[in-house]
């Protein structure tokens, strides 16, 4: 593994003793020196990045205090992995300085099965965590909770509410799907939603959460990367005058979101970006602590069931579909009763094996095909593939 302990500021000692708190167990950067990382667990790293923030220029940046709530808080009674806490990466002298720094250090942590949580900053960072895969020559899929769809102008240098274009644009790029969930509409313009539908991407939008938080989960456990704008909280869960969305996620909806993304096997990394501490510790900052005690909550509950290699766990079911001629196939979990569905490749001249892709689903994606109906997420996946 790489030396990445020359990105960080060491953290001053802490005070816990009580192991049975996170701080007093977890494995921290200090003056003493920095941890040595092992295979599997979570680890936490702090960006005071804001520069690709259009709303905070002038402002004056507090000091981070959610790792002194997160501190307090008692280990999960599943938590049988390491914790880290790697410290601060400081600002470089230009944005794509940092950018660079936090790219290489989630790449080698990815490499290690160590799950990056990453706390910013703008979300612009979320650019520097797909850099990371980048140097591993990865696909990825990116699942944004957001109340826009932030896609930008790519004639522009990314800024927090506009960087996905800036990952469109990447040679090679290596973004296969991108989800959405918690848009709200009056915050996206119809040319937005047509690239989306263009590019088959996904949305949930927030209403369709709140009527039923499952329509969200397949993306979560589709994902690589998960990236969270805080601003998508309703600022009457945050009391801090940097928040001012009369709409958004309640605060256990967030923690709901941020559970159920650990959970799922494929994800690898986690940010929650525009975190703006409060000049007095509170709300904001316990917030943060909270959306991370779950989220490694879920890391430590993880099942192992994706469905690769023998599928001798799983129930199969199988529906032809006369009009396109093609047998969906479905898998259930039954250790989790998860939901995947097998898309195949478009054939292509020459190619002899059929291949097919495995995409996290629900139960009602195959109730559909039992009426005759094409599930929407196999189609748009099966447009990707071509």
């Amino acid at each position: 593994m790489k030396d990445i302990s020359i990105y960080f500021s060491p953290l001053a000692r802490s005070e816990e003793q009580n192991t049975l708190k996170i701080g007093g167990s977890i494995l921290r950067h200090t003056e003493v020196g920095f941890p040595e990382i092992t295979k599997g667990g979570v680890a936490i790293l702090y960006v005071p990045e804001f520069r690709g923030d259009l709303e905070m220029k002038g402002k004056e940046i507090q000091p981070e205090s959610f790792r002194s709530y997160l501190y307090q808080l008692f280990l999960g009674s599943e938590w049988n992995m390491p914790l880290y806490d790697l410290g601060d990466i400081l600002p470089g002298n230009d944005l794509n300085d940092t950018y660079f720094a936090v790219a290489q250090v989630v790449a080698e942590l990815v490499k290690k099965k160590v799950v990056p949580i990453v706390i910013g900053g703008s979300q612009d960072l979320t650019i520097a965590l797909y850099k990371g895969y980048e140097k591993l020559e990865q696909t990825i899929n990116l699942c944004c909770v957001d109340h826009k769809l932030d896609l930008g102008d790519p004639e522009s240098e990314p800024h927090s509410d506009g960087f996905v274009s800036q990952l469109l644009l990447q040679r090679p790029c290596y973004l296969f799907n991108h989800a959405n969930i918690g848009l709200q509409a009056p915050f996206a313009s119809k040319a937005e939603f047509d690239l989306f539908d263009k590019l088959y991407f996904d949305i949930c939008r927030l209403g369709e959460f709140n009527a039923d938080f499952k329509k969200a989960e397949p993306h979560l456990r589709n994902s690589d990367i998960l990236s969270v704008d805080f601003r998508s909280l309703r600022a009457s869960e945050l009391l801090n005058v940097n928040y001012n969305s009369p709409n958004g996620f309640y605060a256990d909806q967030m923690c709901q979101i941020t559970k159920y993304a650990g959970i799922s096997d494929k994800l690898t990394s986690f940010g929650i970006f525009n975190y703006m501490p409060e000049k007095n510790a509170g709300t904001t900052s316990y917030m943060v602590a909270q959306m991370i005690w779950y989220f490694m909550d879920g890391v430590a509950q993880r099942k192992g069931d994706f469905p690769i290699g023998s599928k001798k766990e799983y129930l199969k079911f199988t529906v032809h579909l006369e009009e396109i001629k093609e047998e969906l196939i479905f898998y259930k979990s039954n250790r989790s009763e998860r939901w995947w569905m097998e898309v195949p490749y478009p054939p292509k001249q020459g190619v002899k094996y059929e291949r097919h892709h495995l995409v996290p689903c629900d139960r009602e994606d195959y109730e559909l095909a039992m009426k005759s109906e094409i599930p929407n997420l196999w189609w748009k996946t099966y447009q990707k593939l071509g």
